[in-house]
């Protein structure tokens, strides 16, 4: 019987980069299991623990012994090996000195030479030591630090090294540090040594020494304490899953405390203040029931002081002149309208070949106004908030805080006294941010959006800089699906060619029209492939669609959405193949097919049912496809099924009379052109 310990490694350091500290502890963990798996070392469990000065994992029921291997090595064959007088070879020779023994020791019973070693396990003590010291070698450290004067490298100099089997200190030193038993406890509260007398004690000993080791109890004891304390203060805390990380990394001994600052801040837009006490202080910002926000917010502490009133106050100094920054900034700026920002826009380059960034603004003023007249937005509107898109950008308040773009143009607009959808537009005119983002709720907002991101588009495509499989300065990606997302999941009505056209024209002579449209047009729609697999649609649907070119993403989607109901049905698999070999036939037609029908030539019983369904077929179909009701379209072609398959089965195409042959023809086209009118099914087959 095999038997089994838990095993701990502590290693403790100078405070550990907070935004790292959870990536290092889950790549120590990778590594330390890594590293038992490859050496046959059988545990139950294993888990880390990370705070600001320690990185530890510990495993439970560990193997303390490796077990017995055997290597096998296969050599020449038996046949080979000896001569007539069963005297070996040179082939025998070498294949035993390759395995550092004579040949009379090599296994001969089977029809090769074999040599079976076997390789007693090690005790997992001698292996552990390299195990760790190799998992920490490969930590995903991006600046590795030096000090004192060694040569050894590691993210913070290291301070101590706990290493236990069991009840055993494992002998041996890993960055500088010789293994014990000794840990530390809190930097303030406990600065003494603890003894950690067992791996099982461990959580336990730290806790009573002010340091719970475990991130996530951590992280939880955190968000459950500021979920309270905002409770307490009648509102809700904004708590970031990134801020609420870094905030636990800091702090080993969580003491969450209610801070304040004068309302007369309230005055400044919300979510610079927001962005600067949660980027710049690490706080945790608390908001009404309305959601404004509350002249307070939470600070974590790493102390349990006898008078946490001087934490408080000291937090709110800090605080203070932050919030007095973004207080005159927004003061500034409001001193002048925001039109004005445009004249400093016309020496900001937006692209060295595109001009300015005023130039942009311009572009997309036009270009919004084309767009909301097509989506049955306001045109004046559009152009007005186009126009003022950008002007935020050389505002003091985005200098300062570059995520305020948009954000801060809506409350200058406000304040110049802009139309309510005019002010939203420039913010909105940055949506989607990212994927599954928010997008705009008017429809100047959308307007703008998609005018911004089709102009760069053309724009970018137009000067020949294409993005490449890892680069994409510009987002592009990003832009097309923006613009894909805007149309589809609002429902809006736009043909994608009539605005490219439009952006082209503006730009002039500063982009390569010629074949532009199609480029840029092919680019958006192939983002629509990615987005359909995501959502279980086959690729056989997609381009389905895509081989009839809609111009507009949302009738591409209603398309799309049509042909994947309509494979569901039983004759879809019938008639796609039937699509598949009239297509067929048509591309080996001579000349132009006629699309009249010539009834008197129709011979056959099958062929004349096939022209009386499809002249029915095309009565109802036509006016379903015309108000893009394509389910119903197809539902309604899956009628055509049975007269298909009898055409197919009776009646000869290619018949000897090139007039009936070229009838024949003609009923072949006309059928296709009626499921042409939705999506090309020839290719679901």
């Amino acid at each position: 019987m095999m038997q089994a310990q838990d095993f701990l490694v502590e290693l403790g350091t100078e405070e550990l980069p907070p935004k790292a500290l959870k990536k290092l502890a889950g790549a120590f963990l990778t590594g330390v299991e890594k590293g038992l798996k490859e050496a046959g070392l059988s545990y139950s469990a294993a888990r880390y623990f990370a705070a600001p000065r320690r990185l530890a994992i510990q495993v439970d029921q560990l193997a303390t012994q490796q077990p017995d291997r055997s290597n096998q090595m296969d050599g020449p064959p038996v046949q080979a090996a000896f001569d007539a007088d069963g005297n070996p070879t040179k082939a025998a020779e070498g294949f035993a000195r390759k395995c550092g023994v004579s040949v009379a020791e090599l296994d001969q019973s089977g029809s090769k030479l074999r040599f079976v070693q076997s390789i007693p396990g090690q005790p997992a003590t001698e292996l552990l030591p390299g195990i760790v010291d190799a998992a920490l070698a490969a930590l995903p450290i991006p600046k590795r630090m030096r000090w004192a004067d060694r040569k050894i490298e590691f993210v913070r100099p290291t301070q101590w090294l706990v290493m236990l089997l069991g009840e055993q200190v494992i002998p041996c030193e890993i960055l500088a540090q010789t293994a014990g038993n000794q840990s530390r406890g809190h930097r303030f509260h406990h600065p003494d040594s603890v003894t950690i007398s067992s791996p099982a004690a461990y959580a336990e000993t730290l806790r009573k020494a002010y340091v719970v080791a475990d991130f996530a109890e951590r992280r939880e004891l955190i968000s459950q304490r500021v979920a309270e304390l905002a409770a307490e203060q009648q509102g809700t805390a904004i708590v970031p899953a990134d801020l609420l990380d870094e905030v636990t990394s800091l702090v080993e001994w969580p003491v969450p405390l209610v801070c304040s600052f004068e309302e007369r801040f309230l005055d400044v837009p919300q979510e610079a203040l927001i962005s600067t006490m949660q980027d710049n202080q690490k706080y945790f910002c608390l908001l009404d029931a309305k959601g404004k926000l509350l002249p307070r917010f939470i600070t974590v502490s790493n102390l349990e002081s006898k008078d946490p009133r001087q934490i408080i106050e000291g937090n709110e100094k800090v605080v203070r002149p932050r919030l007095t920054d973004a207080e005159f900034f927004f003061k500034q700026d409001k001193k002048q309208p925001l039109e004005s920002h445009n004249t400093r826009l016309a020496n900001v380059v937006f692209q060295a070949e595109l001009g300015s960034v005023f130039d942009k603004a311009t572009r997309v003023s036009n270009l919004a106004g084309f767009i909301a007249e097509q989506i049955g937005g306001d045109n004046t509107n559009a152009q007005r908030a186009g126009l003022l898109s950008k002007c935020d950008l050389s505002t003091e308040m985005v200098g300062e805080f570059p995520e305020l773009q948009g954000i801060a143009g809506y409350y200058y607009a406000k304040h110049d006294g802009e139309a309510e959808d005019v002010a939203l537009a420039l913010n909105e005119q940055y949506m989607p941010r990212g994927a599954g983002a928010e997008l705009p709720t008017t429809l100047t907002g959308a307007a703008v959006a998609l005018a911004d991101k089709i102009d760069t588009l053309v724009g970018i495509f137009g000067i020949g800089m294409l993005p490449t499989g890892s680069k994409d300065p510009y987002a592009l990606r990003r832009a097309a699906l923006g613009v894909l997302r805007i149309l589809i999941e609002k429902q809006l009505e736009l043909d994608l060619n009539a605005a490219l056209q439009v952006a082209i024209q503006q730009y002039g002579a500063q982009v390569k029209a010629d074949g532009l449209i199609a480029l840029v047009q092919d680019f958006i729609f192939d983002r629509l492939r990615a987005r359909y697999e995501d959502e279980g649609v086959e690729v056989a649907v997609y381009q389905s669609v895509r081989a009839v070119s809609p111009v507009s993403p949302l009738d591409f989607d209603q398309r799309v959405q049509a042909v994947q109901a309509f494979r569901r049905l039983p004759e879809a698999e019938t008639l796609a193949a039937a699509n598949k070999r009239v297509s067929n036939i048509l591309s080996k037609a001579e000349g132009e097919v006629s699309a009249a029908i010539d009834s008197n030539l129709l011979q056959e019983a099958a062929e004349q049912s096939l022209a009386s369904a499809i002249e029915a077929a095309e009565k109802g179909v036509a006016p379903l496809a015309k108000d893009r009701q394509y389910k119903d379209a197809l539902e309604r072609l899956a009628a055509l099924r049975e007269p298909v398959d009898a055409f197919f089965d009776q009646v000869l195409v290619n018949a000897d009379d090139p007039a009936i042959k070229a009838n024949r023809y003609a009923l072949l086209a006309r059928l296709r052109g009626l499921f042409l009118g939705v999506a090309d099914i020839s290719l679901l087959g």
